[in-house]
């Protein structure tokens, strides 16, 4: 079963165990590992708790309810990490404070937001951020490609997209209508990333987007589409990604992790420790833009900093 198959049976179950009960941990608890969230960052940890699992006989569980999903748990003190898309938002981590949540923010990976269309799609290859807030605004009324621009045919748009719950959406709409939530509602909405693909797949007139890592394992059913934010059009890429130029919709994706757990579970510090030691290798086999060597090293002495 691949990491995408494993995401799925996530989604339907709710959260995915991966691994068989009774294997202890470095700390001779026998506790098992929690982390929930992102649908996005999902395949990132999945991938990483298989390898630990294998190297460390240890216990981790992945959920994926979403970013936000994942932060009312984690600030609910049910998880040990947290998977996100995002940043943490203002009432998220007022939230965890009036918990007693203290957390430690790590970026694992790097993200290039991808829109994609329909392979049969051959009037467009790049897009405006203009345009594209154009499309997502609220109360937009473009509901063919030729209300875009007149040179395009007169194909019926049809829209798909992240779920509100999504750090995805969240991050889109932010940087591409400018305010984070705002979106038309008539379009097709999913936590699955998959629901995306069949749809933009099956439809001329398709458009969605979604994670690079899902427009790369899917780039025979469907076209990327360049983006203008302002100095040229840039394809989405793992260059593109790391050096920034794919702007704005270059991300970087976390983990969050509580800091009761990283203080009084080894086991919790050596799988964190483990996700960046192996960093590379687990975002290229997730397919994952992996973290540039100046991002890398920042996140390993954060890692130091907080086992003081």
């Amino acid at each position: 079963m691949n990491i995408r198959a494993l995401t799925i049976l996530a989604v339907s179950t709710a959260t995915l165990t991966l691994v068989a009960v009774g294997c202890g941990g470095g700390d001779g608890t026998g506790s098992t590992i929690t982390a929930d969230g992102s649908s996005t960052v999902g395949p990132f940890t999945t991938k990483a708790a298989e390898d630990f699992k294998a190297a460390a006989g240890v216990d981790v569980t992945v959920g994926i309810s979403g970013t936000g999903g994942g932060f009312e748990r984690f600030c609910r003190g049910e998880t040990d990490l947290s998977n996100a898309s995002r940043p943490i938002k203002e009432e998220e981590a007022a939230a965890c404070a009036d918990a007693g949540i203290e957390y430690v923010e790590f970026e694992v990976a790097n993200d290039a937001l991808t829109n994609v269309v329909n392979p049969q799609n051959d009037w467009v290859t790049c897009l405006t951020v203009d345009q594209l807030k154009r499309i997502w605004q609220p109360g937009s009324g473009i509901e063919s490609w030729n209300q875009l621009d007149p040179s395009f045919p007169d194909v019926p748009l049809r829209l798909y997209g992240a779920g509100t719950d999504s750090g995805t959406f969240d991050y889109y709409t932010g940087v591409i209508v400018g305010e984070e939530g705002a979106s038309r509602t008539d379009y097709n909405a999913s936590e699955d990333d998959n629901v995306t693909v069949q749809g933009v797949s099956g439809e001329e007139g398709g458009l969605g987007y979604f994670g690079f890592s899902y427009f790369e394992e899917n780039q025979d059913r469907l076209k990327a589409l360049e983006v203008d934010g302002g100095q040229g059009c840039v394809a989405p890429s793992v260059a593109s990604a790391q050096d920034g130029s794919y702007t704005p919709l270059s991300r970087p994706l976390f983990v969050y992790v509580k800091k009761s757990s990283f203080d009084e579970n080894e086991d919790v510090r050596n799988f964190v420790k483990f996700m960046l030691d192996n960093e590379q290798s687990i975002a290229e086999v997730a397919r994952f833009v992996p973290l540039s060597a100046e991002q890398l090293a920042e996140q390993q002495a954060k890692y130091e900093g907080a086992t003081g």
